[in-house]
């Protein structure tokens, strides 16, 4: 829906996905008269469209699947249901649905115009937005770029082929695969092989490291690994391909190991390039590096300051939760003229594999090499109430804390809704001493039983070490 034949705003974004949307909702409510672009027909970007929201929906419901087939009340009559790929991901589209009327409505409320189709700078203060009805031209003192990122494709590979995918059409595929072979083991990778073999497929996953996902505390990769081998992932460690063959009846990957891999598709899943081609940045004298991310300040500001980028086009750490709290601050600095401080380092990844994953601060690696005199607490989830009861005894909740100080330094968690216990040891990492002190999770009543008591016994755990 567009908004007004006007073409003078104070500022126009482009991009409504998570930055986009956390940069107009602040500046109109800071009282700039704010445009929105976005080349999709509805709002939400590719979070919402093709991302985070599609992914996470048909992640639930292979979860949800999981969960019945394991259960003793239920186990006998779901042990032949066959539920395709395509079916479960209507339920994602009801998902998709209720985010776009919500964020519709956020931009109605805020009276931010909404404008359909592609756009391009045409000089440094004017943007070409070719839409349904024609080209218009929208004249603004300010830009946020927002748009986003999408599936890095090498040139030498077919993704026209019918059975090679990205992460983007892969949620497009009519079937559920027999077999799957997905090339690339960071966290898109790794998540979406959770989800397939959630479906019974047989999966591959090819990973060019020694390790997944390296930037993990080591006990948490190790126990991953455990998981999805248990799972019936096979992982191939330090691999990289050579060429991908497609043909009508399956994709063949040939490794430079001079292995073959044969399965009825491929998921290249191997990074991501920001959506910066085609906005005539070049011409304003906006250079993108290779992958398409554009630099910016400590501001999001690029070479031309009044041209913000914000999200994953801008780079690290291209997270849905950061993008939002980057448009929020950069629109910030732009009608304050100041900004309070943004600690993207201190917040929590949230990895939605089967059991999922999130994590803040150190690692233990981390603190070994710096020399840090720390010590562990570990709360394993077999032993919590809750988890018994909910029957995902996998996982567990592990502390660093300082061994003088009681400081926390690193919080890891792998398991039972993960990506929600996270926030309570974030809260606390937040807060200067003595807020900040191991001792708090032992002081403190949890309702029992829950998955959160688990802090309490991951700190009484790692004091009874001390000595």
């Amino acid at each position: 829906m567009e908004g007004s034949a006007a073409t003078e705003y104070d500022v126009v974004v482009i991009g409504s996905g998570p930055a986009g949307e956390g940069a107009a909702m602040q500046c109109a409510k800071a009282g700039r008269r704010t445009a929105m672009v976005e080349r999709l027909p509805q709002v939400g970007g590719a979070c919402t469209h093709s991302g985070t929201i599609p992914s996470k929906a048909l992640r639930q419901s292979v979860q949800d699947l999981i969960s019945f087939k394991r259960n003793p009340l239920f186990r006998s009559a779901l042990d032949n249901l066959h539920t395709p790929l395509p079916e479960l991901l209507r339920s994602a589209a009801a998902v998709i649905q209720s985010q776009v009327r919500m964020r519709q409505d956020f931009y109605e409320r805020n009276h931010v115009d909404i404008i359909a189709g592609q756009a391009r700078f045409a000089e440094a203060g004017v943007l070409s937005v070719v839409t349904a009805a024609g080209e218009r031209l929208l004249h603004a003192r300010n830009f946020f770029v927002a748009t986003g990122s999408r599936p890095y494709r090498p040139a030498d590979i077919d993704f026209s082929h019918p059975r090679i995918c990205d992460s983007d059409s892969i949620l497009n595929l009519s079937e559920t695969p027999q077999s799957l072979t997905v090339y690339g083991a960071g966290v898109i990778g790794c998540e979406y092989a959770s989800i397939f073999r959630g479906l019974g497929v047989k999966l591959n996953l090819i990973n060019m490291r020694e390790k997944l996902l390296a930037f993990l505390d080591d006990e948490i990769v190790d126990a991953l690994a455990y998981h999805l081998r248990e799972q019936g992932v096979l992982i191939r460690h330090n691999e990289e391909y050579e060429r991908v063959e497609g043909r009508d009846d399956g994709v063949i990957l040939h490794l430079k190991s001079g292995k073959k891999l044969k399965s009825d598709y491929l998921l290249w899943a191997n990074g991501r390039t920001g959506n910066s081609d085609g906005l005539g940045l070049e011409e304003l004298g906006i250079a993108p590096d290779r992958r398409g991310n554009i630099p910016v300040n400590e501001f999001y500001q690029s070479s031309c300051s009044h041209i913000y980028a914000i999200g994953d086009v801008a780079g690290p750490p291209a997270l849905a939760s950061a993008s939002y709290d980057q448009g929020r601050y950069a629109a910030a600095h732009l009608c304050q003229g100041r900004a309070a401080a943004l600690k993207l380092h201190e917040a929590p990844a949230g990895i939605y594999t089967n059991p999922e994953i999130s994590c803040i601060g150190k690692t233990e690696r981390e603190l070994t090499l710096a020399g840090a005199p720390y010590e562990v607490g570990h709360a394993f989830f077999r032993s919590l109430a809750r988890a018994q009861i909910a029957g995902t005894t996998a996982g567990m909740l592990k502390l660093l804390f300082h061994r003088e100080s009681g400081e926390i330094l690193g919080i890891h968690c792998f398991g039972y809704q993960a990506a929600e216990i996270i926030h309570i040891g974030q809260a606390i990492m937040s807060q200067a001493a003595p807020v900040n002190d191991v001792h708090y999770f032992v002081n403190t009543t949890f309702n029992y039983p829950t998955m959160a008591e688990a802090y309490r016994v991951a700190a009484l755990n790692g004091l009874n070490r001390l000595f």
